[in-house]
């Protein structure tokens, strides 16, 4: 990845790829199939470039083909792409900082453009300080992921979340949980780590309020 240690290394102008329950964050990793013809021309213009692409969820306005945009979005740079035999595209993009969307430029280009803000997120540039949790918050989180988990007939690997660092542990999991739109937009906005665990943890004792299930896994 390139050295952006500062919001004023980031484009400031950054084409957007509008998509409603894919969530990016910084330092996760997001593999995309591109194949409308708008956003090939979109990897094509940027895979020139900077290779920096803005991920943003919709909200209510706007109209079927071009919907209002969220206020806030992530942006990633493709650091994987592979072309298919049948012309789609293959890529990866991993999360360098969140931005707040500013106006939306009327450019020719096929897809959407934005003028964006990093300020507000820069500290998602430096991701160095590991994060902590008390115990208590860990416990409740492991007890409403087991909960979520089972009610969804789904699974994790417990002996690595145990052991994972928190901030890789609360972002796989931001970003793979199928959550709602809503809900996964509220992720983003938390503006901390500590915000978004406990976030988190409250939505999925909220999705697990019903269950009977008790047997939770403390995650030490």
């Amino acid at each position: 990845m390139p050295g952006y240690r500062h919001a004023s290394d980031l484009p400031k102008l950054i084409p957007v790829f509008p998509l409603d329950g894919a969530l990016l964050l910084p330092g996760g990793e997001l593999p995309l199939q591109i194949f409308e013809p708008r956003y090939l021309n979109m990897v094509d213009d940027v895979m020139a470039g900077d290779r920096v692409i803005g991920m943003i969820q919709t909200r209510m306005g706007g109209d079927r083909v071009r919907p209002a945009l969220a206020h806030v979005g992530c942006a990633g740079r493709i650091t994987s792409y592979n072309e298919t035999s049948d012309g789609r595209y293959l890529i990866t993009l991993t999360g360098v900082c969140r931005f707040e969307a500013g106006e939306e430029l009327p450019l020719r280009t096929p897809y959407r453009q934005l003028r964006v803000s990093y300020d507000r997120f820069e500290d998602d540039l430096a991701r160095d300080a590991e994060a902590t949790a008390s115990e208590d918050l860990r416990a409740r989180f492991a007890d409403g992921l087991k909960r979520y988990l089972n009610r969804r007939e789904l699974d994790i690997d417990w002996d690595t979340a145990k052991t994972a660092p928190l901030d890789a542990l609360v972002n796989s999991l931001s970003m793979g949980l199928p959550l709602d739109p809503a809900e996964k937009q509220a992720l983003l906005e938390a503006q901390t780590l500590a915000q978004r665990f406990e976030s988190l943890t409250v939505l999925l004792e909220i999705a697990a309020m019903d269950d009977g299930d008790d047997d939770g896994h403390a995650l030490q």
